[in-house]
């Protein structure tokens, strides 16, 4: 199956107790099709301005994303942000923010991507979320994600959105603060009655947990020694989740047993995404690798039950 993801491409400034990066390709649309590339075709759009070179272009390319429907806006700057994390990497401080060619960004896409299957609305804009939506009519699996600016900003378009899609991704603060509940289990329950199947809380270093139909499920983070870059890591998160969904086939999202391979896909690849700076990991990642760990992560996680 193909899969589309709608968002933002960017270069990132990050700092933290680890070292630093001035410049580095970032960009939820970017970390998320690097992610979800190990499982499906992908198909990549968003605005960058002439400072998006060749580089960048077969960072992605090395992985099989297609990048025909990135639009190259000339005389125009990418979007770029900067960011440093103290010794608690759950919390960062934004330093800078330059939208450049992602603040008019209006979403343009292939006949080629609008056939997609599986379609993912990275974080951006909830009115644009629901334009794309209309566009891609025919993606049978359809998923979201948000932050707190757009519960603030645009709640009523955001929960609009919501009822659009299949599955939402969104932090567990975020889900309490869409629905004023302190419970995220109720959180989690009321965001479901607005129209998706599935609700999948990132709770950071401590894993993520799903909310279905079937039940509840949840993983805590793998286990690293060494984490030296958080950025990305709930979008690789997302796209090793629904590029694995994606080539699972039609009725995916509805198989329990699927999704939480699902969960544990996108566990592992973003445990590589954090080992390294920006997309440094995930670049050089092999699907051998993600095998291993993701075998590791079973039976971290596997347990029987002992007879009395």
């Amino acid at each position: 199956m193909s899969l589309t993801v709608v968002g933002s491409i960017a270069f990132d400034a990050v700092k933290t107790p680890f070292g630093e990066r001035e410049r580095m390709l970032g960009g939820s649309a970017v970390h998320f099709s690097l992610a979800a590339s190990f499982f499906t075709d992908v198909r990549v759009v968003g605005p960058v301005g002439d400072d998006f070179g060749e580089p960048e272009y077969d960072a992605l390319r090395q992985r099989n994303v297609n990048v025909d429907d990135v639009e190259r806006v000339d005389g125009g700057k990418t979007f770029f942000w900067a960011g440093e994390y103290g010794w608690d990497l759950n919390t960062r401080e934004t330093l800078a923010t330059e939208l450049g060619v992602f603040g008019e960004f209006s979403p343009k896409l292939s006949e080629e991507a609008r056939a997609a299957d599986t379609l993912f609305l990275a974080n951006i804009q909830p009115d644009l979320q629901r334009q794309v939506r209309r566009l891609c009519e025919g993606a049978r699996l359809v998923g979201l994600d948000s932050m707190n600016l757009w519960i603030e900003t645009a709640r009523d378009s955001l929960v609009a959105a919501i009822g659009e899609v299949d599955l939402v991704f969104m932090n567990d603060s975020e889900l309490r603060q869409l629905t004023e509940q302190p419970n995220l289990v109720r959180a989690a329950r009321e965001v479901m009655a607005m129209g998706p199947r599935v609700i999948v809380a990132k709770q950071g270093e401590y894993g993520a947990a799903l909310f279905s139909s079937e039940g509840f499920f949840a993983l805590p983070a793998y286990p690293l020694e060494t984490v030296v870059d958080p950025t990305g890591a709930g979008d690789s998160f997302a796209g090793g989740f629904l590029g694995y969904l994606a080539s699972q086939g039609e009725g995916a999202a509805e198989d329990d047993s699927a999704l939480r391979r699902a969960m544990t896909y996108g566990s592992v690849i973003a445990s590589f995404n954090v080992e390294e700076f920006g997309t440094e990991r995930v670049q050089r990642l092999t699907r051998d690798e993600i095998e291993e760990r993701f075998a590791e992560f079973k039976a971290m996680t596997h347990f029987e039950s002992v007879p009395a």
